[in-house]
């Protein structure tokens, strides 16, 4: 077993199994000033970013104590099935769910019910549609994020860069990946002018589709001189793609799941972004129990902004060491989330500034 492929795994791939099936979990809630009932809906629960947000969730329920807490999510990216899976999950976790999604608008009545039925409700990484009646929503300035990685390959590129630049999203029309890639072409264009932006084109996010989509875009612009993309699996493909054909073009992407780890330690990508998913899974839950316990279920409202950082070789054995386990984890976060909780109205911007 790959070393690091231990943090992947916490999350038993059977939870998705077990969520489709309704089963698990204690009895019931013993009501709000006692065990509660919570639980987290993911995209896709085989991808290391919904890992890493799950990972966070269940150590904040597990670090507040007396939390009965459920994970669900599909095993692919699927948006009905989700929707499916979290419509359950209202049905046992009553007293507050937090949900991730890749398709906000289909999510905007399930979530808008949820709600009416008096279950708070937490969004993550995704900002909530204005039906949705979901108020608190915890997540990066993924634009902001565009912009880091483009500034980092505009490190590497030289002077008055030339040539072209190709931009891969997994899933176009959802927020959070469209927001990453614009921040990225944004920043070419006003600090590069003589750079062409192609994209962004889809790369999907099933690791197959992904790869068979960048191998053709690759081949596609023999002239380019950046391969980018959004996405996870975008980041592995990429460097597999690169080592294959001894490409000389620059390539990057997000997260860090264990193969991108290894690119950037290995020189293959020059960079990854972290979202740190891990400490928005954290934060998005630990602010839920605590709204529950303490102040009747009444949840912050705004954008609860979640920092992001670049990782590259300067830093990446210490990223290494930390995604080796939820407690290797939660102990690096922890500074940081005791400054973003200690001073929670400090992180809040307009919800409609969501970006």
């Amino acid at each position: 077993m790959h070393p690091r492929s231990r943090l992947l795994l916490a999350v038993p791939a059977a939870l998705a199994l077990l969520a489709a099936a309704g089963c698990g979990g204690g009895s019931g809630s013993d009501g709000r000033n006692g065990r509660l009932d919570m639980g987290i809906a993911v995209a896709n629960i085989s991808l290391n970013f919904a890992h890493e947000m799950v990972l966070g969730a269940e150590s904040a329920a597990s670090h507040q104590g007396d939390v009965n807490f459920k994970t669900v999510g599909p095993p692919n990216t699927d948006g009905p099935a989700e929707v499916q899976l979290f419509q359950n999950l209202t049905a046992r976790a009553k007293d507050g769910i937090v949900l991730e999604n890749l398709d906000p608008p289909i999510f905007t009545r399930p979530a808008a019910r949820a709600v009416d039925q008096g279950i708070p409700i937490v969004a993550l990484d995704t900002s909530p549609t204005d039906g949705s009646k979901v108020g608190f929503y915890v997540g990066n300035d993924n634009y902001g994020l565009g912009e880091l990685m483009a500034k980092e390959a505009l490190k590497r590129l030289g002077k008055d860069p030339r040539g072209q630049i190709v931009i891969g999203v997994p899933n176009p029309g959802t927020p959070v990946l469209d927001n990453r890639a614009k921040g990225i072409a944004d920043t070419f264009r006003k600090q590069a002018p003589n750079v062409e932006i192609l994209g962004p084109f889809q790369t999907y996010s099933d690791p197959g589709q992904n790869y068979s989509s960048w191998s053709a875009q690759v081949n596609a612009h023999p002239k380019a001189v950046a391969f980018l993309g959004v996405g996870d699996a975008d980041s592995y493909n990429l460097a597999k793609i690169k080592k294959a054909q001894h490409g000389s073009w620059l390539t990057a992407g997000f997260d860090v799941d264990p193969k991108t780890l290894d690119a950037v330690k290995d020189g293959s990508n020059f960079v990854t972004i972290d979202p740190q998913h891990f400490l928005k899974g954290y934060l998005s839950t630990s602010m839920l129990i605590e709204a529950v316990r303490d102040h009747q279920g009444k949840l912050l409202q705004g954008w609860f902004l979640s920092p992001g950082a670049v990782v590259d070789r300067s830093d990446i054995d210490q990223i290494i060491a930390r995604q080796k386990s939820a407690k290797a984890a939660y102990d690096w976060y922890k500074p940081t989330i005791d400054k973003l909780l200690g001073d929670q109205k400090a992180q809040l911007k307009p919800l409609k500034d969501a970006r």
